[in-house]
């Protein structure tokens, strides 16, 4: 257990010394259509993250989001997250999101390679996606729809997801509400829904959110807790 999470730390700063940055917006399955200003690391660390499903717990700690803002409107993603139970990586993806600012809007596309992270998994993936964002204070709301295709697991995964997430910022709070739907080709279409929370509390964001499943091939519930903060590198 205790080499595993020391390959982890390793492998997770090669990754951010390699320029990567983030995946995602947690503690939410959207992304939205914003990137880290030119030269700035954004670190979202993941403390846990439990999902219940017939009868069933899997957990997986730490997580990792790593955001490296290149240009404006241009930055470098990856992601990394660790299974416990098993005592080995459990995903990983590496990409690139671009924003271009429509006044209050902004549309984006992130396109990520989905990373072969263990010795049974060979290939690279690819998941595609378009973004939106809109914000008129206090209000800011996060659209996206894309597809993907994974070779990784034994059956080769393709389908589509798409998401809507609706943000409320009040003082150093922002509450949100997000529905997520994702189906493989072949399967039923899974859909998820609940709050999340970003609270401010000055060096860095406590973040934390709950989604439950609203079909009954989707997960029970889906909970978990973040920590994010940013280095001005330049």
């Amino acid at each position: 257990m205790r080499n595993a999470l020391l390959q982890l730390a390793v492998l997770a700063a090669a990754v951010t010394l390699r320029v990567s940055s983030a995946w995602s917006f947690p503690p939410y399955r959207s992304t939205d259509a914003e990137t880290a200003e030119p030269g700035t690391l954004e670190v979202r660390l993941g403390l846990t993250r439990v999902q219940r499903e017939d009868h069933d717990s899997r957990y997986a700690s730490p997580l990792l989001r790593v955001n490296l803002g290149l240009v404006e409107n241009l930055e470098l993603v990856s992601e990394l997250e660790y299974l416990p139970e098993e005592g080995q990586l459990g995903d990983g993806a590496l990409g690139a999101k671009g924003v271009a600012p429509l006044g209050p809007l902004h549309v984006g596309l992130e396109t990520l390679a989905l990373l072969p992270v263990s010795s049974e998994q060979s290939g690279v993936g690819v998941e595609s996606q378009l973004l939106a964002t809109w914000r008129r204070a206090p209000l800011h709301l996060h659209v996206n729809a894309g597809g993907f295709y994974d070779p990784r697991p034994e059956e080769i995964e393709r389908g589509w997801r798409a998401s809507a997430l609706a943000e409320l910022e009040r003082g150093r709070a922002r509450a949100g509400l997000e529905a997520f739907a994702k189906q493989v080709h072949g399967e039923a279409v899974t859909v998820q829904a609940g709050p999340g929370v970003i609270l401010d509390v000055g060096p860095v964001d406590l973040r934390t959110a709950l989604h439950v499943g609203l079909t009954r091939e989707a997960p029970d519930f889906v909970g978990s807790l973040w920590i994010t903060w940013k280095w001005r590198l330049r």
